[in-house]
């Protein structure tokens, strides 16, 4: 059943929005007019952009705009929380359709819904909009419709977005007050050169005296910002466009995944956070009743970095030759030594999904505790570097005016 988006009054001629399915645009505007509300503009919505072969090409970010992952966890777990009440999932669809308040999601349900009332699966109705919803999403729903427990693999999935929603958000709130001392600074510093000193030098210009090195070097630094600010800007610009068509490239972005996971610091917090992922999505995966290999080529795409990937990559070779899990990922020594012993006892034991998860949650609140003792260094950090800053600009005005006085004295 094709979907209508519509502009239209209500009874108090307030102009609404929204979409509405139908046979036909005529249809539409009768099924509208019965709620009492009466069209201005009604337009069929594409259902699907479709490419050679009749595969979607996935650019629903063009046509519906961006959808967060809040949103898509937000409806996964409304939908996981209407089947465990015994709602059918045509009408949970339904349901959620009109409840959701993103446009672009609520297009993008009403589609799914009409796929699932012609007869397609739930799964298939999800992987025709591959921007929306990646293959875990899809092969999880897949596998809770073979086993009959949708509602449960859902749950988890809401579980599992809304954990990596969380560590996200904690991360993002350690380091906003870092980021900002960073923006607050440069801006005084920028003001500094561009608006004070140029008035101050041309004072000491003025009296014809020779200054003293570090007051020339301000100078020169003021006058150099204030002369080529723009080939400044061009340069950072051009370096930025460098570095993104680098790591475009497969060689490109490799070499700069090994380097930041070899990164003192950095590397520690990037490699943990990495590993929690794996340990999360391929355990989801395995407790959903996803076989091994499926699973691990699945896993390989999330985790985020070349090395890891190439290892995972080689290890469903190795698994599919019969050798264990522990000891294909063992092979390459890119994992901390921590996964992999949990990862051995998980196999031994039989209870491998168990302990991935446990490793996720062990590495999730690692790094986050390590990015809140960074964040409270780096703050006294920061206000000490930004006032030996300004003290040195400050030093080297106060330096000529200091040789004067002790001339008048």
């Amino acid at each position: 059943m094709p979907v209508y988006e519509y502009i239209a009054l209500n009874e108090k001629g307030k102009r609404v929005s929204g979409i509405v399915d139908a046979e036909s645009p005529v249809a539409a505007r009768q099924k509208l007019r019965a709620s009492r509300i009466f069209p201005v503009s009604i337009t069929e919505v594409s259902r699907l952009l479709q490419g050679a072969g009749g595969r979607s090409l996935g650019f629903l970010s063009v046509l519906f705009g961006r959808i967060r992952a809040s949103e898509i966890a937000v409806f996964t777990r409304g939908l996981a929380t209407l089947l465990g009440a015994g709602f059918p999932l045509v009408r949970a669809l339904e349901t959620l359709v009109f409840q959701t308040r993103s446009p672009a999601l609520k297009k993008v349900m009403a589609n799914v819904k009409n796929l699932v009332v012609e007869g397609n699966s739930f799964a298939y109705a999800l992987s025709r909009f591959p921007a929306v919803f990646p293959p875990l999403y899809v092969n999880m729903a897949q596998a809770g419709e073979a086993s009959g427990t949708l509602e449960i693999v859902l749950e988890r999935l809401a579980e599992m977005m809304e954990s990596q929603l969380d560590l996200n958000n904690r991360i993002r709130s350690a380091l906003t007050y870092p980021v900002f001392m960073t923006l607050l600074g440069a801006a005084v510093l920028i003001f500094l050169m561009t608006a004070i000193v140029p008035n101050i030098a041309a004072v000491f210009t003025e009296m014809g005296r020779a200054l003293p090195a570090p007051t020339r070097l301000l100078i020169g630094a003021s006058d150099l910002i204030q002369s080529y600010w723009w080939l400044i800007c061009l340069l950072c610009l051009g370096a930025w466009a460098l570095f993104f068509k680098i790591k475009k490239s497969p060689r490109g972005r490799e070499g700069i995944d090994r380097l930041i996971l070899r990164m003192p610091l950095i590397g520690f917090l990037v490699l943990r956070l990495a590993t929690a992922r794996f340990a999360r999505t391929l355990g989801s995966l395995l407790e959903n009743g996803v076989p091994m290999l499926q699973a691990l080529d699945i896993v390989k795409n999330v985790v985020g970095y070349t090395p890891l990937a190439e290892a995972v990559k080689s290890g469903i070779q190795d698994v599919e030759k019969g050798s264990a899990l522990t000891e294909a990922l063992a092979v390459h020594g890119v994992f901390p030594d921590l996964f992999m012993q949990m990862l051995r006892v998980g196999e031994q034991s039989g209870k491998l999904e168990a302990m991935l998860e446990k490793t996720a949650v062990i590495y999730e609140k690692e790094v986050t505790a390590q990015v809140t003792r960074i964040t409270a260094l780096l703050e006294p950090i920061m206000i000490l570097v930004m006032g030996v800053v300004v003290g040195a600009i400050v030093l080297s005005i106060c330096l000529p005016i200091f040789e004067m006085n002790q001339l008048v004295f």
